[in-house]
């Protein structure tokens, strides 16, 4: 074990034959110094009672609380992922037109939350109506496009 070495104020170190763990050169014992001893102190609380009256006006104006129901286990929520993809401008034009038009009906919504709404929407989309919607959609060259 490494003890540290407390030295008292106002002495000088001097060099002896102790290493800096307090140990002496060829001996096994293990020298530890301290200023004072660290005494712990009870911890002493007053208690003040109320009187019987105060109680029972507390108990009085305290609102009522509905009955306890066992509380049910908090659904994990899926971890949020980042991402990036190309759309082109028309994609993002027709993006801020639905934006607009949740807005017009006292919704605001974000662009990702109206894609995974479209991702809901083709969830549930007949295959055969969900191949012609991904048919219908132009293949577009994946990365960043060049700078003009």
């Amino acid at each position: 074990m490494n003890a540290p070495i407390a030295r008292k104020a106002g002495k000088k170190a001097s060099r002896s034959t102790e290493n800096s763990n307090g140990v002496a050169a060829g001996d096994g014992n293990i020298v530890v110094q301290s200023e004072q001893p660290v005494v712990d102190k009870p911890v002493t609380t007053k208690k003040t009672a109320k009187p019987k009256q105060q109680l029972v006006a507390d108990v009085a104006s305290a609102p009522a609380v509905a009955p306890a129901e066992p509380r049910a286990k908090r659904a994990r929520k899926d971890k949020v992922v980042r991402d990036s993809f190309t759309m082109p401008k028309s994609d993002y034009d027709k993006i801020a037109a639905l934006k607009k038009k949740c807005l017009d009906a006292g919704v605001p919504v974000k662009k990702s939350e109206l894609l995974r709404a479209g991702l809901l929407m083709l969830e549930s989309a007949a295959p055969k109506r969900l191949l012609a919607a991904v048919s219908s959609v132009e293949a577009v060259k994946t990365g960043r496009p060049a700078k003009a």
